[in-house]
């Protein structure tokens, strides 16, 4: 390399370091140019001042601009209790001179014992001549306790209101009878015969003039009512103190030999459709029960099957199942009933979908006659009824008939009463027809010449097509259907609203076979061989009989 050449290459090289001796500090300075640039504007927060009420005084807080009434709050040193309220609410962002107010609020709760008044009842009777009254119970107050929830804003009560309630004792009714009317003429009666008017229960026995009051709480529902094969016991269900989601009724019995009897709690609730007294087994109860629901109708079945037995001390036993709680058949929410053999062997059940037998040692279910269900469209379903005959060889049951024209089957208006042996294949229609709520009833075995033999009563639809709402006739037949006869009412008059006739336990002395139906509240004896019929009780309030 020259000198020439020499002094250009160190000339090059000393430019090269210049430039990048003041290139490089450029290059850093427009590089923080840009990225300064690029950051959010920095605006100097200056502190507000705001008014804070609480606990009675006025504090003033310096808060930096922006911030919530939350984190006023915190820079005072204000404690906020859980129920305690802020206005405005704490997530408010405060401006200078804004007011924050702490309400202090708090609660309290009191308990009382609060008087239940008992009321007045008035049971007017036909045992008593017009205008004239007689207390048969003296009314007595209940007791309740409340629980008072109070609250407090700022010192002062703001609302007051009952959180709970529990009934300590229930009020008794005062019950006064009234007299109405001159008794009907007394008739000579075989056996017991037992009633429910206005809530209580009255027994006639001997003679119709012959009755005396069992149970006058004036709370039994009627669902079920029903006299020991002897009639020395009345099995019946009264309304709950609860609330009906809670529970529907109770079932109790009370001894109707014992003129001072008190009744008997089975400690069983819930019942709405079946409960009954076992044959040939002493002081024992079959029932099933449901389970409260808020909804339409109010239950849900549950399909099963519990005995009970009590002694007439009191001492009730430990319920057994027979029966598991169970959803079979069509409409089961609604439920099952069942019906003993005269002789307790046996036992049916009866649902909307059918007919069958429980096996009593393993509790299972024999489907025997498969029914068509009818659809109600509505918050009900309908349960066939069934009667055995005095044998225990016969049923006889009301059926979903076939429909005509392109009705479908299950919407079907017509039912028939039909005959069905349980010891041949025989099946008889023995009532085409009948009605919906037919309710057949079997008479107790009578001599018929030199062999016992039986009759069948029935209730028949003035209305076949309309039987749901239609009013009904009271008919007598023999079992194989043969001799009918319409009884009562007469022709022209208000039918009956169906239930199930009963039977007189035995015969009349000198006037024959008698049934007891209710008409138009009041209890009639209706000769089974003529149709003559005799008003018993002019009240109008019954709703339920038994007679054994």
């Amino acid at each position: 390399m020259t000198r020439m050449e020499l002094n250009n290459h160190s000339r090059n090289s000393l430019i090269r370091g210049i430039r990048v001796k003041y290139c490089l500090p450029f290059l850093l300075i427009v590089c923080l140019l840009i990225l300064t640039s690029c950051r959010p504007p920095q605006v100097s927060q200056a502190d507000i001042t705001v008014n804070i009420q609480a606990d009675g005084a006025m504090q003033p807080v310096n808060i930096p601009a922006g911030s919530t009434v939350q984190q006023a709050i915190t820079a005072a040193g204000i404690t906020v209790g859980n129920l305690d309220r802020l206005d405005p609410p704490a997530y408010t962002v405060l401006s200078g001179g804004d007011s924050v107010r702490v309400q202090r609020v708090r609660e309290e709760f009191e308990t009382r014992q609060v008087v239940i008044p008992f009321e007045h009842q008035e049971q007017r009777s036909e045992l008593l001549p017009a205008g004239e009254t007689r207390l048969i119970q003296a009314g007595q107050n209940g007791l309740k306790e409340l629980t008072y929830r109070r609250v407090y804003e700022d010192g002062v009560e703001s609302s007051s209101s009952v959180v709970k309630e529990v009934i300590l004792q229930p009020p008794t009714p005062e019950i006064v009878m009234l007299g109405v009317q001159t008794p009907f003429a007394p008739l000579l009666i075989p056996g017991k015969l037992a009633y429910l008017s206005a809530g209580n229960a009255w027994l006639m026995e001997d003679s119709t003039a012959n009755r005396k009051p069992l149970v006058t709480t004036g709370d039994l529902d009627g669902r079920i009512f029903a006299l020991s094969p002897d009639g020395s016991w009345l099995l019946f269900t009264r309304k709950s103190t609860k609330s009906l989601q809670e529970e529907k009724n109770t079932l109790w019995v009370i001894n109707t030999v014992s003129q001072t009897s008190t009744p008997i709690n089975l400690k069983v609730s819930n019942v709405i459709h079946f409960a009954g007294w076992v044959p040939g087994q002493a002081n024992t109860v079959a029932y099933s029960t449901v389970e409260p629901r808020a909804t339409a109708p109010g239950w849900q079945a549950n399909n099963d099957l519990y005995t009970v037995t009590f002694s007439p001390s009191g001492v009730v036993v430990k319920p057994k199942m027979i029966v598991e709680a169970n959803t079979g058949g069509i409409y089961s929410w609604w439920g099952t009933t069942f019906a003993w053999s005269p002789d307790g062997s046996q036992l049916a059940y009866i649902r909307p979908d059918g007919v069958g037998f429980v096996e009593l040692e393993s509790g299972s279910l024999t489907p025997w006659l498969d029914i068509t269900p009818l659809n109600t469209h509505g918050d009900w379903a309908w349960i066939p009824s069934l009667a055995w005959g005095a044998d225990g060889e016969t049923l006889f049951l009301v059926t979903h008939a076939p429909p005509t024209g392109l009705v479908s089957p299950e919407e079907s208006p017509f039912f028939d009463l039909i005959g069905l042996s349980l010891v041949n294949p025989a099946n008889v229609r023995l009532a085409q027809q009948a009605g919906m709520f037919a309710y057949p009833a079997v008479s107790p075995l009578r001599m018929d010449g030199t062999e016992k033999a039986y009759r069948v009563a029935y209730l028949e639809a003035i209305f076949p097509t309309q039987s749901e709402t239609s009013r009904y006739r009271l008919v007598v037949m023999d079992r194989d259907g043969s001799n009918r006869q319409r009884l009562f009412p007469a022709p022209g008059l208000t039918g009956l609203d169906p239930q199930t006739p009963l039977w007189a336990p035995e015969a009349i002395p000198g006037q024959g076979d008698f049934l007891a139906v209710l008409y138009q509240g009041n209890l009639w004896l209706v000769d089974a061989a003529s149709g003559q019929a005799q008003q018993i009780t002019g009240d109008g309030s019954l709703s339920r009989i038994d007679w054994k």
